[in-house]
């Protein structure tokens, strides 16, 4: 066979010259997360005593343990959804031209700039109870002693809703974007209001992004580790799974034991990230023959 003949059915494959730039990015992939990950469910396979499965079935028959699981999803998944609605009316108000749009971009990215640790200092002093917060609640009436809003689920809850909300509000708004405006003009033509122009143009056409957006900001919030101990207690109700990764690796060195609950985690986000991937697929079926019908 010539090479000509040779790049031409590679070229019918998608397969050329350009492709090699993928090259790069696929052994780094794999240098920093496939071998890692591994590496990982190797480890855990190799407990000191007790068989392969022992720190997982250890891990599920520990209450504590257990709990931090569930403690991780009351975090992740109430996070997510606020940080999705609260994203979608103001991306979809920012999607055109508006008078200071740059300046309010900015302002609504400004926690990416902070980092954990100086959000969490800015918030137990905001939050605290001689903060601001509890300041006002006290003086209008609305509480008589201080509120606690920190070293709790609440204050955890409201870290990670303000820190993952950019990246909410920057998913979506590309969706957004990206939706031809023409489509809404035509459903006003043909009488739809403001309201059913939403819920039946622009919203179907946004639910992609906003299911890759809801699963961004669910690994986001599920994976929390310097607010739950900076802002939480990390000892009780803010006892979160990768608490106790870290417990197992750097307190008691038990690396199999860490990997264990690492390999538990990473098999919870994948789960809830397939379910709404498969959740959004039946959605467009099912769309698919309301159309047709």
């Amino acid at each position: 066979m010539s090479t000509t003949s040779l790049r031409h059915r590679l070229a019918e494959r998608g397969l050329d010259r350009t492709a090699l730039l993928v090259l790069p990015a696929l052994v780094t992939i794999v240098a920093l997360f496939v071998y890692p990950f591994i590496y990982g469910i190797e480890l855990s396979l190799q407990p000191s005593s007790g068989g392969p499965l022992s720190e997982y079935r250890d891990f599920f028959a520990d209450a504590y343990q257990r709990g931090s699981l569930l403690i991780s999803l009351k975090l992740g998944l109430p996070a997510a959804l606020i940080n999705v609605a609260a994203a979608v009316p103001v991306a979809y108000r920012m999607r055109g031209r508006m008078r200071g749009k740059r300046a309010i971009t900015i302002l609504l990215l400004l926690p990416i700039t902070f980092g954990s640790v100086l959000m969490a200092e800015g918030l137990l002093a905001f939050l605290g109870p001689s903060g601001w917060v509890n300041r006002l609640l006290v003086d209008v009436g609305l509480a008589h002693d201080a509120v606690q809003f920190t070293y709790n689920y609440w204050g955890v809850l409201i870290a990670e809703v303000l820190s993952g909300f950019p990246f909410a509000f920057l998913l979506i708004l590309g969706y957004a974007s990206g939706i031809d405006p023409s489509l809404e003009r035509a459903a006003a033509t043909l009488g739809a209001g403001p309201r059913e122009r939403f819920f039946r143009v622009t919203l179907p056409l946004l639910a992609p992004g906003l299911a890759m957006t809801f699963c961004l900001s669910f690994v986001l919030a599920f994976s929390v580790f310097p607010s739950a101990v900076l802002i939480g207690q990390p000892a009780g109700d803010t006892h979160v799974i990768t608490v106790a990764a870290y417990r197992a690796a750097f307190e008691k060195f038990d690396y199999a034991q860490a990997s264990s609950i690492a390999m538990i985690m990473a098999t919870v986000e994948l789960l809830v990230v397939a379910a709404v991937l498969a959740l959004r697929g039946r959605m467009y079926r099912g769309a698919a023959v309301g159309g047709k019908g």
